[in-house]
């Protein structure tokens, strides 16, 4: 076998105007970010290579315009088509001006069309999608007016209606490892995350394209543990060495290396902080209550952050399986701009198959955020005027999973809650309605979600809607809060309330820890 190191601008020279570039990553973890820096100077210098189509599947970013944020200049890309955007603004902001097209596949369905265009597929065939704005039906996933092709369809199969979205040649597929030997063997030891590295190198060489793989270390030839190996060297073609890995090689956001989220090194529970009693706490608390010991759970970014601290405040956290979709199973998952890794995971597995999971129903729960939410049960937090940002793994996860629990606060902008003393006291609210009459994007279908027998709730600081028979219901109020003023008055619309709601319980709104599922701790 030849020696596949090569100068960084020589993998560089391999992504040619016009060509599809397939990059992997979840906010930084994984992305190869010296490559894509070395492609854009290169393009600010010479104007080369142009009109790049661009394809990724989670986020790849860190609000800094780091990440995949490294090419976005309009003329470089000409078309992008990824699962989130809005930790990559400057991309975001090409698409939300009309100056680059822009599709919205859903997280899960981008890793498994890797696999099908692996196995020369027509595409990813799936359910994923249906009654929201990926639908054909609606917009299929189109973010901008600029962007009119359409590529997502309907198709019928067995008298069912399924999503097919296309299988496309990847011409340069570029990745990140730990350790490559000379040859271009690739281990990941010191990543965060495996993501959907080793299928999307079989996509790209299945389409005839290349494989570019940036790592920090290089061993000889032959000398790396086969059991270590993610990506054998039969399916690279490249290897380039990170000249700066604190600045390029990153494992998370805002951590350049730790054991811990490596999977090296295990921490006490005891050394992590306890959250403040705020809105999120509040919101998490009641929450947490849906689950049943030993449940397997999905957490979402932004306010079901929240309901890992509380689980280990509760002491409970051991109890319930916490996954997150990059890939991370068991422990405690981070949170903010480090969202993706964890703490203490159990294992570390395939983006891949832990969508393969979500997808087939393994998931007891989810708790995800919610943005915007409508009279019928529809949520959107994928697009707000010419902001984008995406689905994320978010539609995969929300259709396939039999119990699910949207957490947010229930008004936008800035505001001021007191909690305290078992009571909400809202002396300022937001200015911004999130209980709509129409969502403005259809993220989650509360009218599929029905249909399929999806149990919904929609948990807030001052109350708790569920979701019956394609209505939002209110069900509980907060202590403290007062129906009329605080609830109806700031809403677009009347929820059904059947019968006087509930009083959330005050141990929610005091500082100490609940205690309400300490039973847990003999189950």
């Amino acid at each position: 076998m030849r020696n596949k190191i090569v100068p960084m601008s020589a993998a560089a020279d391999m992504i040619h105007s016009g060509c599809t570039l397939a990059s992997t990553g979840f906010s930084v973890a994984g992305v190869a970010e010296e490559v894509l820096e070395t492609v854009a100077e290169r393009f600010r210098t010479t104007g080369q290579p142009r009109d790049l189509t661009v394809l990724h599947a989670a986020g790849q970013g860190d609000w800094r315009g780091n990440g995949l944020d490294r090419l976005g200049f309009e003329g470089l890309i000409r078309r992008i088509i990824g699962g989130h955007f809005s930790s990559s603004p400057k991309i975001g902001a090409l698409i939300g001006e009309n100056r680059i097209q822009a599709y919205n596949f859903p997280q899960g369905v981008m890793v498994h069309l890797y696999q099908a265009i692996a196995r020369r597929e027509v595409g990813e065939i799936t359910k994923v999608g249906l009654g929201t704005f990926l639908d054909p039906r609606l917009s299929g996933g189109r973010m901008n007016s600029g962007t009119r092709e359409d590529l997502i369809r309907l198709v019928q199969l067995e008298g069912q209606e399924w999503m097919l979205y296309p299988s496309m040649k990847i011409d340069v597929a570029v990745m990140r490892g730990t350790t490559a030997d000379e040859i271009g063997n690739i281990t990941m030891e010191d990543e965060a995350m495996f993501l959907e590295s080793l299928s999307l190198a079989q996509a790209a060489r299945a389409s005839g394209g290349k494989v570019i793989v940036q790592v920090k270390n290089v061993a000889k030839a032959g000398t790396l543990p086969p059991r270590l190996v993610r990506i054998p060297c039969t399916m690279v073609d490249a290897v380039v060495v990170c000249s700066d890995p604190q600045k390029y090689h990153r494992q998370i956001c805002e951590t350049y290396q730790s054991p811990v989220f490596a999977g090296h090194l295990r921490v006490p529970m005891q050394s992590l902080s306890t959250l403040p009693l705020d809105e999120k706490k509040v919101i998490a608390r009641r929450a947490i209550l849906e689950l049943q010991p030993h449940a397997v759970v999905n957490l979402g970014i932004g306010a079901p952050e929240a309901v890992a601290a509380v689980a280990a405040e509760e002491g409970i956290i051991e109890k319930i399986t916490l996954t997150v979709e990059s890939g991370a199973v068991g422990g405690m998952p981070s949170g903010g701009a480090n969202f993706g890794v964890a703490t203490n995971q159990w294992a570390m597995i395939d983006h891949i198959q832990q969508f393969d999971f979500y997808d087939s129903g393994g998931l007891d729960a989810t708790f995800l955020g919610m943005a915007e939410a409508d009279q019928q049960g529809n949520v959107n937090v994928s697009q707000f005027g010419n902001k984008v940002i995406g689905v994320g793994g978010f539609t995969n996860i929300s259709q396939n999973t039999r119990h699910v629990i949207f957490c947010g606060r229930f008004t936008g902008g800035k505001s001021r809650i007191e909690i305290g003393n078992g009571r909400v006291n809202i002396v300022q609210d937001g200015t911004e309605k999130k209980f709509v009459s129409q969502v403005r994007q259809i993220t989650f279908s509360g009218a599929y979600a029905s249909k399929n027998g999806q149990r919904v709730l929609y948990v807030t600081e001052r109350c708790v809607f569920e979701l019956r028979d394609g209505r939002l219901v209110l069900t509980e109020v907060a202590p403290g809060v007062d129906l009329e003023k605080d609830i109806l008055s700031r809403m677009d619309f009347r929820p059904e309330i059947p019968r006087p709601p509930k009083l959330m319980n005050a141990a929610f709104f005091q500082a100490a820890p609940t205690g309400l599922l300490r039973s847990w701790l003999e189950k």
